[in-house]
């Protein structure tokens, strides 16, 4: 109880009438609760009750992971075309997962403007412009590469077809998550 009370003290839930009556269950809550403030620092504590306090961080706190878990599903069904488009029995050609490299390659050029490019105020630099020059070239080429293979026959059109599919939705998935969790707070994904 002791540890609960100076988790009180250090800016979690205020509850109203005291703490004696917070069983080990609403210290796990509250240990949530001050995680969940790690993460989002505008958010502050206010007087409410345990009941209010543990609703608010969850809903979050969910949110949070079920964006997570569509932006994994939509990367799984773009894999799942690229997978298509190699290992169908009609098509049985494994060239087409050498995009997988674009795909892996393609955030790096964004993560080094933004290192470079962190303390600086200005809406647009040279380095910003140049790292979206060298991402476009990276999807463009992601994009001319299974077309390359199925017009000098390497690979069928209808694998080149499902190649392309699978680009798109890997893609949009990338920027999706960029545009979620790419946010200039404290806590970031890019961190990762």
């Amino acid at each position: 109880m002791a540890s609960l009370g100076k988790a009180w003290s250090e800016g979690g839930v205020y509850p109203k009438g005291g703490g004696q009556h917070v069983t080990w269950c609403r210290a796990r809550e509250i240990t949530r609760l001050l995680f969940f403030r790690t993460l989002i620092p505008s958010w502050r504590p206010t007087l409410m009750t345990s009941s209010e306090a543990s609703y608010l961080p969850k809903t979050h706190l969910l949110m949070a992971s079920h964006t997570l878990v569509a932006l994994s599903f939509s990367g799984a069904i773009g894999l799942t075309f690229l997978m298509l488009g190699c290992a169908l029995e009609d098509y049985g050609v494994y060239w087409p997962l050498f995009v997988l490299i674009f795909h892996a390659i393609s955030p790096i050029p964004h993560f080094i403007a933004k290192r470079v490019t962190y303390d600086s105020d200005a809406t647009s630099s040279a380095c910003r412009e140049l790292a979206y020059f060298f991402t476009t070239g990276i999807v463009v080429s992601a994009f001319g590469f299974p077309v390359i293979l199925a017009r000098v026959a390497v690979i069928k059109w209808g694998a080149c077809g499902l190649v392309l599919a699978g680009n798109a939705v890997i893609f949009l998935t990338i920027q999706g998550f960029f545009l979620i969790f790419g946010r200039g707070d404290d806590f970031s994904w890019e961190q990762w």
